[in-house]
């Protein structure tokens, strides 16, 4: 068996992990990152939209600032989410889409004088600052105040990722991909970095490292609609579940995106709805002002799935065969703007939809989309549970996110938290000696061999992967979905454990030795059930309505009950989670309220005064970083 060794270990080469890699290399420490693809077909480049920051350059962002930002995050969160988090990163955001520029990050920049621009649907004028010629420029997303999404065309992702990648290669960061971590090695107490499975080969190689991260991406394969790429399995998470340690934070936390695209279900950025794009319905008639006077279309996305399910349960919704759908108009926006600055959607629907957004409307509905729950980790981004393991990105629960994340803000979390937990990652190691347990990498590989042996030979059963996956694909679309109510998730819940115990007696139809995609799939499925669980147990438990998280039993936000986020542990031989709760912030620097829009009833929560005051210290580094 290989082993390696390094200071840092980064399993995920999307964005947060190369940051962190950066981070780490640019301080002098030996950095490794594990991908499942090479690091540019990470998910993170099929990111379109933007990344959030005050800047406060467009014209439609003036008097914007880390305040306003903060703000509507914790609105967007529906107040679950940690605010010293949402903090550090609101004040962080500028800092971070200014570096990335130095590095070469193209973004769109302002254009000093009188702009045509679009609001739901209509042309307005607007002057750009002569001042502000050249800054970084910005466009609308929901649920945000001001215009603060910078953007390079709608290829963000790729753009961002690209540039982070030449830096790992100016810094000397190991990539090695098509590796599949599989377990991770720790003594209880110490992560010791992890096994992983060369897809290439088939062999397992061995990875000892002082401080490992995870750094995956979601986990949106657990359903069959889905906007996340195969590769979105869950791995990460499922490795850090997998110790019985380590807990995921709010599973039940799921995002659906309003405009999947039918049948193929491939994003169209919200970019398209920020530069002035409308959702119609059968009869084109342009429907959200109706639910949502003051937001519309840009509402936060939690609103706007419900409210455009709403109306297709209405039967305004357009048949076809892949069901009913709504329609994304954009051909007022003109054909410069559409090859442009929307020039992967004009790409997307030409290619994939056989459908000319220029001349043509987009059929769109609500689609699974992104996880606000993950690894739970502290402030500083290390994990409950194991000293040494740290996680940013999607894969982790850092929570700036609570139960609503806001489009633009996780691309942005993905450098912002890549940089501030690499710093900390940095003064962990500075600070930290650790002995390499053989035992410990013994115990890990002897476990993946095992499965692999019981896969292989089909001594425990013979049950198909891919029937097994399926499954419970339909059990998560069916029962798991934009609106949940207890029975229908307890109906989830008992499905789920059944199914569980059959991942348990699964058997490959072939055994090829090297690459074999079946075995890959089949060494994940019994731990993306466990992410299923998760969430549905999670959900069926939690008794009110909070952003994304929508209970037709229970519809109120009930902060007097709820105002916590889910632990969730799976000790090894159980065939359930057991669930915990924490508080959803240390303190309240907004205390909860209205969001301002999608309505709901609140069970308020008396909070105690010293709930609602900054810590000293933290209110210091916040005037430090405005300073800065």
């Amino acid at each position: 068996m290989q082993i390696f060794t390094t200071d840092v270990l980064c399993i995920g080469a999307g964005l947060a992990g190369e940051r962190v890699a950066v981070e780490a290399a640019m301080s002098g420490f030996e950095t490794i990152c594990l991908s499942l693809v090479p690091p540019r077909r990470s998910h993170s480049s099929a990111a379109q939209g933007g990344m959030q920051a005050a800047l406060g350059n467009a014209i439609m962002g003036d008097g914007d600032s880390p305040d306003v930002h903060f703000a509507d995050t914790v609105k967007g969160s529906d107040w679950g989410c940690d605010q010293e988090v949402a903090r550090i990163f609101a004040d962080t955001a500028p800092i971070v889409m200014r570096e990335v520029a130095h590095w070469g990050v193209p973004w769109n920049r302002v254009v000093a004088g009188t702009h045509t621009y679009y609001k739901g649907g209509k042309p307005f004028e607007a002057e750009e600052k002569k001042e502000n010629h050249g800054l970084i420029h910005a466009r609308a997303f929901g649920g945000t105040a001001k215009w603060r999404t910078c953007y390079t065309a709608d290829g963000t992702g790729r753009s961002v990722l690209n540039t982070l990648d030449t830096k790992c290669l100016q810094y000397g960061v190991n990539i090695h991909d098509r590796m599949q971590a599989e377990a991770l090695i720790h003594d209880g107490v110490n992560c010791l970095g992890c096994v992983a499975r060369c897809l290439r080969t088939g062999e397992l190689v061995a990875y000892f490292a002082k401080a490992t991260l995870i750094a995956t991406g979601g986990y949106g394969r657990i359903y069959r609609a889905t906007t996340n790429a195969v590769i979105c399995d869950g791995g990460g998470q499922i490795c850090a579940l997998d110790t019985g340690l380590v807990p995921m934070g709010n599973p039940e936390a799921i995002q659906f995106h309003p405009t999947g695209t039918v049948p193929t279900d491939i994003l169209v950025t919200e970019g398209c709805r920020g530069d002035g794009g409308t959702l119609l319905d059968v009869n084109e008639y342009r429907f959200m002002p109706d639910y949502e006077p003051e937001k519309a279309e840009l509402a936060s996305r939690d609103v706007v799935s419900r409210r455009m399910s709403e109306h297709m349960a209405k039967g305004l919704g357009v048949k076809s065969p892949y069901g009913d759908h709504l329609w994304l108009d954009i051909r007022h926006l003109g054909v410069k703007h559409i090859t442009t600055k929307l020039r992967e959607v004009y790409d997307i629907c030409t290619n994939f939809l056989g459908v000319n957004p220029i001349h043509d409307l987009i059929p769109v509905r609500p689609t699974h989309h992104y996880s606000m729950g993950g690894i739970r980790t502290n402030a500083d981004g290390a994990a409950y549970g194991l000293t040494g393991l740290f996680s940013a990105g999607e894969s982790a629960c850092w929570d700036m996110h609570g139960f609503n994340r806001l489009g633009g803000n996780s691309l942005a979390e993905t450098v912002v938290a890549g940089r501030h937990i690499g710093k900390k990652v940095v003064e962990f190691l500075q600070g930290h000696t650790v002995s390499f347990n053989t035992a410990c990498l013994n115990d890990a590989k002897a476990k993946v061999e095992e499965r692999i042996k019981d896969l292989e030979t089909g001594r425990k059963g013979k049950e198909s992967v891919i029937k097994i996956r399926n499954e419970m694909q339909d059990i998560m679309m069916e029962y798991v979905g934009i609106f949940r109510d207890g029975k229908e998730l307890q109906t989830a819940v008992d499905k789920l454990e059944e199914l569980y115990a059959r991942s348990q007696k699964m058997c490959l139809q072939g055994s090829e030795p090297g690459f074999n995609p079946e075995l890959s799939l089949a060494l994940r499925v019994p731990g993306m059930i466990k992410l299923a669980q998760c969430t549905a147990y999670g959900a069926l438990m939690r008794t009110e309505s909070r952003g994304a998280h929508t209970r037709r039993d229970f519809p109120e936000r009930n902060d007097k009950d709820w105002l916590n986020r889910t632990l969730a542990y799976w000790k090894e031989g159980d065939s359930m989670p057991t669930l915990k709760y924490e508080e959803a912030s240390p303190y309240y620097e907004l205390p909860p309220g209205e969001r301002g829009y999608g309505g709901g009833k609140i069970i308020p929560n008396e909070l105690p005064e010293e709930k609602l005051r900054v810590p000293a210290k933290k209110a210091t580094a916040k005037k430090s970083a405005k300073s800065s």
